[in-house]
């Protein structure tokens, strides 16, 4: 199933992961671009037609490199992958820390798509 979001979908996401807090948005093109991003039919050459695990870490790495939120990306991207994997029908169980070490690792070592994807498939329930 491909499960194709808009930016509704992501400040739906974004009340649920965060709360009551501040629901302020500081650029909306960013979610605009992750919307796109998790939306294309031709990511590599070899891979055309993507799955639920690489639409997840289009949409998690987008969030994470472009920051669309004053604060709190981090938690916002692991969030919206977990969010959209579950609701695509392909449920993530990350060992304890796994998630947050993965955001880090895109944040800090400039982790790429196709490795976030490849990590999300290997926890599928």
């Amino acid at each position: 199933m491909h499960l194709h979001i808009d930016v509704s979908w992501l400040l739906d996401v974004q009340e649920t992961a965060l709360g009551s807090e501040d629901m302020s948005v500081a650029d909306y093109s960013a979610l605009v671009a992750a919307v796109a991003r998790h939306k294309t039919k031709l990511p590599t050459l070899q891979a055309a037609d993507p799955d639920a695990a690489w639409r997840a870490a289009a949409l998690m790495h987008t969030i994470v490199r472009l920051e669309p939120l004053p604060h709190r990306n981090s938690l916002y991207a692991a969030f919206v992958a977990a969010q959209y994997m579950d609701q695509s029908g392909e449920g993530i169980d990350p060992p304890y820390g796994a998630l947050s070490d993965l955001v880090r690792k895109v944040r800090d070592t400039g982790l790429r798509v196709p490795e976030v994807a490849e990590r999300l498939r290997s926890w599928k329930i």
